[in-house]
Order: structure tokens, then C-alpha cells, then sequence
């Protein structure tokens, strides 16, 4: 079986404080779109997963996530003892940009394990299971447009992004998303509530109202320049807003015409190689 795992994006990302557990509470609008990893899935009569990918460079084992989200759902459906899964990655998605990759991959195979054994677990399962993965799997699961709350878990209908075309670009830097907490942490002044403007310039149905209500707290806590003079070359290539994504590196534009979104792709490429045009898709896996 061969299944997409597509990336998300974030329109908006507050972080609302520090819990009494050491989690951080958040609050945003997450998207799915069409730039996704490849997963092939086969089942196999000895137990256990193996794992193979396109990049040799993503580790298998208990450091990835599509393996550990395959051992707890073959533990879960109770076939640990008698089945085993051999699962290949198609790496596409940038690691380390703040686009959920590893995130989706789990959800794709949570979803194609589910449906290769027959539909044991109900979906409130495979969203527990997810959890255990990571705080972004549940969404990556539900795709769309969501509002996500609590640590990312806590998910809710939002409206629906206008038409547009998207060009992602990551820089060559990382972003320490501890670092980026701690920052957080040190703010006084509150945030800027970021989310709730996302989701009144959806229901607008404006494209340029949601360009100008993008925001992402851990952007403004890094202040990279890197992410500066992306923003600056999506806007001037005509993009309605632009903003990073997650803990980042990731930049995003969106943009009203396809055509002008491509051709800033193909501008941003020769010094940006982890540069890609997509688009909104409905659900993710």
C-alpha cells in the first residue's frame, strides 16, 4: 500500500504558557497541504518493523516516528506477536523546518496499518496512538484547516483557507525549539493573540485579510534573518502574507495566482534549494 503523508502548515501559533506538567499550551491554525512524504506499506508473516528510506540520513528504530507509530499500533491491534510491517519513506517534506513531517508520516501509517489488517481499531484509537507519537500526529491525521489547542492535541473545525497557491522555502538554518520556549517564556508582554485573527480573516473569505493576519509567536521570539529576507522576497514577489511556520525554518507565502507563485518558487530556488510550490488540500492522510 502507498499513501501520502502530507505537511502542515501554520496560519497562526500562540503560545498561551508554560504548564505545571513542563508542556507548553498553544494555540493555532494548522493546514494541510499537498507537498507531502511517501509511504509504501507491506505486511509481512514475521514480526516486527523494518524500515528503509530515500534519505540515508533519517534514522529507523525508536528515533522514527513511522516505526514507533507502527510497533504501538501492532501492539495495539494485538498482532505484535504475529505480524510484522515493512515500511519504506519517501523522504519530500524538509526535516527540521516546522512542517510536521515526521508527524505526518506516523499518521500515514497509523492509517494504512489500519486499513491492511482490516479496520481493527476505531479512529479515537488511532488518535491516542498518535498522541503517544507526537503532539502534531492527531492533526496530521484529521488534515484540512483546524484550530489546534492545548499542546496541539485538542482539535476543532475552522473555516475553510480561500483558493491560493503556497511557496515554502527553508532555509539552511535550524531552530532550537527549546531555545524558543525559553524565549517565550521570558515575554512580557502577553502575545498578540495571532489565532484569533487567523480564524475572523477566514471567515471573511479573504485571501489578503488572511495574509495579513499570519503570525507565529516562535518567529517573533527568534528574530531570524534568514526568515526575514524570505518574508521580504515572498511579499515582493506578490504573495498576500507571509510568516514561518511551526519552530521553524520553514517561510511560507500565499498567494492569489498560481502563476505568480510559481515564478517566485523557481526566483527562490537558486540560493534556496528546499524550495516547493503547493496547495491547500482537504485532509491529510
Amino acid at each position: 500500500m502507498k499513501l501520502p503523508a502530507p505537511a502542515k502548515l501554520n496560519l497562526s501559533l500562540d503560545i498561551l504558557g508554560r504548564r505545571e506538567d513542563g508542556y507548553h499550551e498553544l494555540s493555532m491554525v494548522m493546514l494541510s497541504v499537498s507537498l507531502c512524504d511517501g509511504i509504501e506499506l507491506n505486511l509481512t508473516p514475521k514480526p516486527g518493523v523494518l524500515f528503509s528510506c530515500s534519505d540515508p540520513d533519517v534514522p529507523g528504530g525508536e528515533k522514527n516516528t513511522a516505526c514507533r507509530a507502527a510497533a504501538l499500533f501492532l501492539e495495539r491491534a494485538g498482532l505484535a506477536e504475529t505480524t510484522g510491517v515493512q515500511i519504506f519513506l519517501e523522504k519530500r517534506i524538509p526535516s527540521q523546518a516546522g512542517m510536521g513531517g515526521g508527524s505526518a508520516d506516523a499518521a500515514a501509517v497509523l492509517r494504512g496499518l489500519n486499513e491492511l489488517t482490516g479496520f481493527p481499531l476505531p479512529e479515537e484509537d488511532l488518535f491516542e496512538l498518535g498522541l503517544q507519537v507526537g503532539a502534531d500526529v492527531p492533526f496530521c491525521l484529521a488534515g484540512g484547516v483546524k484550530l489546534a489547542q492545548d499542546v496541539g492535541e485538542r482539535l476543532s473545525p475552522a473555516p475553510e483557507l480561500p483558493p491560493c497557491a503556497i511557496v515554502v522555502c527553508k532555509p539552511p538554518v535550524g531552530v532550537s525549539t527549546a531555545e524558543a520556549f525559553r524565549r517565550a517564556d521570558e515575554r512580557t508582554d502577553g502575545g498578540k493573540d495571532y489565532t484569533g485573527a487567523v480564524l475572523a480573516a477566514l471567515k471573511t473569505g479573504s485571501l489578503e485579510a488572511v495574509g495579513e493576519a499570519l503570525g507565529n509567536d516562535f518567529e517573533d521570539v527568534m528574530r531570524l534573518p534568514e526568515v526575514e529576507a524570505i518574508k521580504e522576497r515572498l511579499l515582493q514577489a506578490g504573495a498576500v502574507g507571509a510568516c514561518m511556520t511551526g519552530s521553524g525554518s520553514a517561510v511560507f507565502g500565499l498567494f492569489r495566482d498560481a502563476q505568480d507563485a510559481q515564478a517566485c518558487a523557481f526566483a527562490l530556488l537558486p540560493e534556496w534549494h528546499d524550495t516547493f510550490l503547493c496547495f491547500p488540500v482537504p485532509r491529510s492522510v
